[in-house]
């Protein structure tokens, strides 16, 4: 219990610590900033940590274990997604893993994993695997109408190059995919 209480903690502080630095570093890209699933992931995990703050030392709801496992995921692909593509497409791993970077591609991930997986994890059924997908399915499909579907005043840049050569079909389906491994391995574990 003390661990969770431990790990949860700091996840919240620093998510939220991070966000905050962002906001007085950088006031007028903080927009931007919220435009990336690293931002968003690791905020639902800080979210979903909070709740499971709340119920420390009480019965915790199946549906905050729920959230928990959701959150955990989202940021489970964004760590991997770090590691297995952006690092090695654009060798910037200082940029990737440096400061504010560093906290939310790594740090806070493997808190929540392994939060999640030794200290708060119960029985689920499979249907929650749906749940660990569900936040890369809605900002794929954000990001693909931001940067495909809207006018060019309005579209974001590819920052992610999952259009590269017109292939957006095809990252979709990998990320989904992608999204739907980890859950399922978060799941089995």
């Amino acid at each position: 219990m003390l661990p969770s209480i431990i790990m949860n903690a700091a996840i919240v502080l620093l998510i939220f610590g991070s966000c905050a630095f962002r906001a007085v570093k950088a006031p007028k890209s903080i927009g931007q900033f919220f435009r990336y699933f690293t931002t968003l992931s690791n905020m639902l995990c800080a979210f979903s940590a909070l709740v499971m703050l709340l119920y420390a030392g009480a019965e915790t709801p199946f549906w905050a274990t729920v959230f928990k496992f959701t959150g955990t995921a989202a940021v489970t692909v964004t760590m991997l997604t770090v590691l297995i593509f952006l690092g090695p497409l654009s060798h910037k791993w200082k940029a990737l893993l440096y400061g504010i970077e560093l906290v939310m591609h790594l740090i806070c991930p493997l808190l929540a994993i392994v939060s999640f997986v030794f200290f708060e994890k119960t029985a689920l059924p499979a249907w929650v695997i749906a749940f660990g997908v569900a936040p890369v399915l809605l900002y794929g499909l954000l990001y693909g109408i931001m940067v495909l579907g809207v006018k060019e005043e309005r579209r974001w840049e590819d920052f992610y190059g999952f259009n590269r050569g017109g292939k957006w079909k095809l990252s979709f389906c990998l990320m989904l995919l992608g999204a739907a491994a980890v859950s399922a391995v978060l799941w089995l574990i």
